[in-house]
C-alpha cells in the first residue's frame, strides 16, 4: 500500500515490489498485521516530522513472523515471532527492520494485539512518569480517552494508583473509557468552541477532577479542548502534549503562572533513540503489567491490507476507539 504522491489515504495505490533483502543488523519480517495511528494520517501529507522518500507505505507499527536473517544478526532465528516498531513500510507483505527494534511476541498473544503494544503504550509510560511524575492518589484527566493513547492512559494511570477521569466525544467512547478502567467519565461537545462554551467546558473539566484540580492532564487532542482543560489544572500540575488531530491550540501563559504548573511536551520516537536503557525498562514494565492483565491493547477493527486506506481515513476523522489493525495475509 503505496503512498505515491502527497495527499490523504483516497491517494494510497495498491503495487507490487520486489521481495526486500535484509542487510547487515536487519532482518526481514513477514508482516502479520500492521497497527494503524496518528501519524499515519500526518505521514502521507507530508505533515509529519519525519518525510520519507516516495514511494513508501505508510504503517510503523508490526507484527510478523522473522522470514530472513541479515549478517551479523543473533539471538533471532527464522520463523521467530516478533513485534518491531519501523517508523514507516508496514502496509506490505514483507518489510525490513532493525534487529535491535524487535520484541518477542508472547506466545498465546495475537499479531493484531502485538501489533497495537509498543506505540500507545510506549509514548504513555514515557508520558506519565517520565514527564508526568505520576504516583499514586493523583488525579489524571485524559482527553481523547477512548482512543489507541487514551485507553492506554486510562490502564497504566490506573496500573500506577491515580484516579482517572476520562473525557471523550460520545455516550459510546464513555462506555469504552470505563471498561478500561476509567473512574469517571464525562461527555464533551464538538469543536470548535466559542468564548462561553469553551468557559462552560472547562467547568466540566473542574467538576469532574474535583476541587483540587488535575495532577496530569494527559492531550493527546488539542485543539480548542486544551485551553479548558488546562483551566482544571492542580498546583504544580503538569499538562502533557502528545498529539493534536484537533488542531495545534495557543495556551494563554498567565494560566501557567497562576497554577505554578508545567507544559511538558511528549516526542516518545526522540526519547527512545536518545535514551533506548531508559526506553527499553519501560518497554519491560509494560511486558510485565500485560502479562499481568493490567495492561491489554484493544482492537476494535480490522481491515485486510487492500482497504487499508480506509483504516487510515477513520483514524483521520476520529472515529476510532481503541485500535484498528490492518491483518496482512
Amino acid at each position: 500500500m503505496l503512498s505515491k504522491v502527497s495527499g490523504g489515504p483516497e491517494t494510497l495505490e495498491l503495487s507490487e515490489l520486489p521481495d526486500p533483502k535484509a542487510g547487515p543488523g536487519q532482518v526481514v519480517v513477514a508482516v502479520r498485521a500492521c497497527a494503524i495511528n496518528y501519524p499515519d494520517v500526518l505521514i502521507i501529507e507530508d505533515k509529519y516530522q519525519f518525510k520519507p522518500p516516495r514511494p513508501f507505505a505508510p504503517g510503523g507499527e508490526i507484527a510478523g513472523t522473522i522470514a530472513e536473517l541479515g549478517e551479523g544478526v543473533t539471538g533471532w532465528a527464522v520463523g521467530d515471532r516478533v513485534i518491531a516498531m519501523i517508523g514507516n513500510g508496514g502496509l506490505a507483505e514483507k518489510v525490513v527492520a532493525s534487529a535491535a527494534a524487535l520484541y518477542r511476541l508472547p506466545e498465546g498473544r495475537s499479531f493484531a494485539e502485538g501489533a497495537s503494544l509498543i506505540l500507545t503504550y510506549g509514548t504513555t509510560i514515557h508520558a506519565l512518569r517520565d514527564r508526568g511524575h505520576i504516583a499514586a492518589g493523583q488525579t489524571l484527566l485524559v482527553l481523547g480517552a477512548a482512543g489507541g493513547v487514551g485507553l492506554a492512559a486510562i490502564e497504566l494511570g490506573k496500573a500506577f494508583g491515580a484516579t482517572v477521569v476520562a473525557a471523550v466525544s460520545s455516550d459510546k467512547k464513555a462506555a469504552a473509557a470505563k471498561q478500561a478502567g476509567a473512574d469517571t467519565t464525562l461527555v464533551y461537545g464538538r469543536a470548535p468552541f466559542d468564548k462561553d462554551a469553551s468557559k462552560a467546558l472547562a467547568e466540566q473539566f473542574k467538576a469532574a477532577v474535583g476541587r483540587n484540580g488535575a495532577h496530569i492532564v494527559y492531550d493527546p487532542v488539542g485543539g480548542d479542548y486544551a485551553e479548558p482543560a488546562l483551566r482544571s489544572i492542580a498546583w504544580e500540575g503538569r499538562y502533557l502534549v502528545v498529539g493534536f488531530p484537533a488542531g495545534i491550540p495557543k495556551l494563554p501563559l498567565n494560566l501557567t503562572l497562576l497554577k505554578s504548573c508545567d507544559v511538558c511536551g511528549v516526542f516518545w520516537g526522540a526519547f527512545a533513540a536518545r535514551d533506548p536503557q531508559a526506553n527499553a525498562e519501560h518497554i519491560a514494565t509494560l511486558f510485565e503489567l500485560w502479562e499481568a492483565g493490567k495492561i491489554a491493547p484493544r482492537v476494535t477493527e480490522t481491515f485486510p491490507l487492500e482497504k487499508g486506506g480506509d483504516a487510515i481515513a477513520k483514524m483521520a476523522a476520529r472515529g476510532a476507539i481503541g485500535k484498528l489493525v490492518v491483518e496482512v495475509a
